[in-house]
């Protein structure tokens, strides 16, 4: 058994990117920094920061798109993924999470929105109708 899962709540580090692939099927991208609490080498309190990249597909993805701006702050839930694509003659690895389920925090007047697909959903996009041809970046 194994299990690819990964949960992040933090804030967006910009406005989402929208973009269809040949085919028709939305793809939203966007980066979502999560951070915490530590000590550095001299015991002085820090904070530290990590970026993560973003993929949602679909009707999810059009509503992402719509709904977030830069610094709102968003639960996701998805898979990690690694990409693998060659440049000036060198290997290179993208790792990103493919949103299954993206729900909004805060913002326009109430304490929660939730433009998202429900939980346990794909969000609209099914793994079976995109591949690697279908990514237009």
């Amino acid at each position: 058994m194994s299990v690819n899962k990964a949960i992040i709540l933090g804030r967006l580090g910009k406005d989402p990117e929208l973009r269809f692939t040949q085919s028709g099927a939305a793809v939203a991208t966007f980066t979502v920094a999560t951070s915490r609490f530590g000590k550095d080498q001299d015991g002085n309190k820090k904070e530290y920061t990590e970026w993560h990249n973003i993929v949602v597909w679909g009707q999810q993805g059009e509503n992402c798109n719509k709904y977030l701006k830069k610094g709102r702050e968003v639960f996701i839930e998805g898979e990690i993924r690694t990409r693998k694509y060659e440049k000036d003659g060198a290997t290179r690895y993208f790792t990103e999470i493919v949103a299954r389920d993206v729900r909004f925090i805060g913002g326009r007047g109430s304490a929660s929105d939730d433009f998202g697909a429900p939980s346990g959903s794909s969000g609209g996009f099914d793994d079976a109708g995109a591949g690697e041809d279908d990514i237009p970046f």
